[in-house]
């Protein structure tokens, strides 16, 4: 038994051994993106980064065709999001739409800041007029969901509409994105590099002062080689064709889990969610087998696990090893 292994904040690493397989992250299985691991080999470790990233923030910023000062590095995603609460303090409630990302609440009980956590999607749009701060994952993590009123959110934000895109260059067709929106973006998971932490945030404004509030080199050379690298057209084009097998192996797992009777929530990106029962025991029985998955307890969804688009062998293991599990639980 592993009953001592502490459970992880938001997924990745639970303090145990290595798994055989781990399908608890959503990184990209393919990966890791041989086109940016050329890119950081070229990275000089001997060397500080530039203190403003200038050179990083322009070449981020004509990709998105804004001005440099429209765009902030950090650390990776859960780090913006920590500064974002911080750039908000005294400003007004954040405001969410359970079940998603941990962090963003997270962030705001660090800091004693009144949080708002919406229903459903009509309550979200009523109260976002009256929030100064609101995130959405693009797609939803865990669920998968792409919400419709994405623009229609944009227009009603009383403050600053935070759009995450961890997940939004592994899906399959992604949404146009609203242009007053602002953009968290962490490109580690999409190249299969999550230990390379660094993330950027597009905003409709300027972000001098925000970026003013991070500590000196949020952003290691490592990280500086990430971001460029994922405007390499070469690392696009690595990107695009493993999303395709991708889809292909997360569409694989769904029909093995529902031929075990099993309900499944597919994501238009690389992970799903299933229905299992008692999802913390079904976690806990498959990582006693070597098999690292994500209870999705801690999102609100004590019934359902969080799979990720694992290779053809890791899927038929997980099958077998989950319909075992399931017999016993029962």
């Amino acid at each position: 038994m592993i009953d001592d292994v502490l459970k992880p904040i938001h997924g990745g690493p639970d303090g145990g051994p290595e798994p055989l397989y781990d399908f608890s992250t959503n990184a990209n299985a393919l990966g890791p993106n041989p086109v940016i691991l050329a890119h950081l080999r070229r990275a000089d470790p001997s060397r500080y980064p530039d203190p403003l990233y200038r050179r990083l923030r322009q070449a981020l910023a004509e990709a998105h065709g804004v001005a440099p000062e429209q765009v902030a590095v950090g650390t990776g995603t859960s780090e913006l999001i920590h500064r974002l609460a911080r750039w908000n303090y005294l400003r007004g409630p954040i405001l969410l739409l359970p079940p998603t990302f941990s962090e963003y609440a997270r962030a705001a009980r660090a800091l004693d800041l009144p949080l708002w956590e919406a229903r459903n999607p009509e309550e979200f749009l009523h109260l976002l007029p009256r929030s100064s701060l609101a995130f959405l994952c693009v797609p939803n993590n865990p669920t998968g969901e792409v919400y419709p009123f994405l623009e229609e959110a944009s227009r009603r934000a009383g403050g600053a509409l935070v759009l995450d895109l961890a997940y939004h260059d592994l899906m399959e067709d992604p949404p146009p994105l609203p242009q007053r929106a602002w953009r968290l973006y962490s490109p580690n998971k999409a190249h299969g590099l999550t230990g390379v932490r660094a993330g950027y945030l597009v905003a409709p404004l300027d972000l001098t002062h925000f970026q003013h509030l991070a500590p000196s080199w949020p952003v290691s050379v490592y990280g500086e080689a990430l971001l460029l690298g994922h405007l390499d057209p070469e690392a696009r084009a690595w990107l695009a064709e493993s999303r395709s097998t991708l889809h292909r192996l997360r569409r694989l797992l769904a029909q093995g889990l529902r031929g075990l009777g099993l309900e499944v929530r597919e994501s238009p990106a690389n992970f799903l969610l299933v229905r299992v029962g008692e999802a913390t025991a079904v976690a806990r029985a498959l990582r006693e087998r070597g098999i690292r998955v994500r209870d999705a307890t801690s999102f609100g969804l004590p019934q359902w696990l969080r799979l990720s688009a694992q290779p053809e062998e890791a899927i038929q293991v997980l099958i077998e090893a989950l319909e075992a599990v399931l017999a016993r639980v029962d």
